[in-house]
């Protein structure tokens, strides 16, 4: 099967290039180039941005494939450009969505593919909203729809509360004995997937007729608390954590950034129902959960000082939160 993937570098597309090549599938991969060092040896590599589109129209003129699988694909432009690109181009389209997409206020559990999708909290699920709403409507094309939830590989700091790219502050707030907010009273529970597991079952969905035109979750079946995950990491790092529980409404008050992150996803219960990709995949696992990885994570972040990056604009805005809740009582 001759299938191309655009990124290929990333957290969940990294897994899915090594399975597709151990299923002997022929795999393309087609980014910009700035992450190829560690790409496994027999994947073909095609050097090129896919925004710019008539650069890709050249780079994929005399090319076909049984399946295109989208990972970098974030706004209805983009899906609207791919369409453009790979009708007549592929027999299957697999865009990359997310569960984040599901109802906000969460309605009812579980999770299924049938829950309706509303988020009126973060841009990044209604763009993905949007962009599943133009592909449900595409004529010619087969589409194959997919919502990770939180996916993880064993270099991702579990935090709840952090700044994308600043993560390694919350090991650094450990490390110092400083305050961790926890949102809510720490109850809720979150199912996260580790990369390896996801790529187990989506690989069965590449090239399937019965996968053209429907949307399928894949998530693990590992559930924790945020309060458990960072308990976890603290007790890799040889420490006690020091949290606390504030109300989510109070956080989003005084730091406005984390509306989306935590009322657009984080601070709700996330419990999933994989009987649909299950009927699919003829090897679901759920095997690995962020206590088997957690050590990996620290000494990632131990040997890669480049990446201790602290955002002071944020840890200021966390501790002057604490400040103020606290000097409420």
């Amino acid at each position: 099967m001759k299938i191309l993937i655009i990124g290929g570098t990333g957290t969940i597309s990294t897994y899915v290039v090594s399975k597709c090549l151990e299923m002997k599938m022929n795999v393309t991969v087609m980014n910009r180039g700035s992450h190829n060092d560690s790409m496994p040896n027999g994947v073909k590599l095609i050097v090129g941005n896919i925004n710019d589109e008539e650069e890709t129209k050249k780079l994929l003129s005399d090319k076909y494939f049984d399946s295109v699988i989208q990972f970098v694909a974030f706004t209805k432009e983009h899906v609207e450009r791919d369409v453009r690109l790979f009708k007549g181009k592929t027999d299957q389209y697999i865009f990359i969505s997310s569960a984040s997409a599901y109802h906000k206020p969460v309605e009812d559990y579980p999770f299924t593919e049938k829950t309706p999708l509303l988020n009126p909290y973060w841009d990044y699920s209604r763009n993905k909203i949007a962009c599943e709403e133009y592909l449900n409507k595409v004529n010619d094309l087969n589409v194959t729809i997919v919502r990770p939830s939180h996916t993880y590989d064993n270099r991702m700091i579990m935090a709840i509360m952090s700044r994308w790219q600043f993560e390694y502050a919350h090991i650094k707030r450990l490390i110092d004995g400083l305050p961790i907010i926890i949102p809510g009273d720490g109850t809720s529970v979150w199912t996260i997937t580790h990369a390896s597991d996801f790529a187990n079952s989506f690989v069965y969905l590449i090239g399937n007729k019965q996968a053209y035109n429907e949307v399928f979750h894949i998530t693990g079946a590992k559930l924790y608390t945020w309060e458990q995950l960072t308990n976890i990491l603290a007790k890799a790092l040889g420490v006690k954590a020091n949290i606390i529980h504030i109300p989510t409404d109070f956080i989003i008050k005084h730091m406005p950034e984390m509306e989306g992150p935590l009322l657009g996803d984080k601070s709700w219960s996330a419990i999933f129902d994989n009987s649909k990709i299950k009927s699919i995949s003829k090897e679901y696992t759920s095997k690995i959960g962020y206590e088997d990885v957690v050590e990996d994570v620290v000494k990632y972040y131990e040997e890669n000082v480049k990446l201790q990056r602290i955002s002071k604009d944020f840890e200021n805005l966390y501790d002057e939160t604490i400040k103020l809740y606290q000097n409420k009582f």
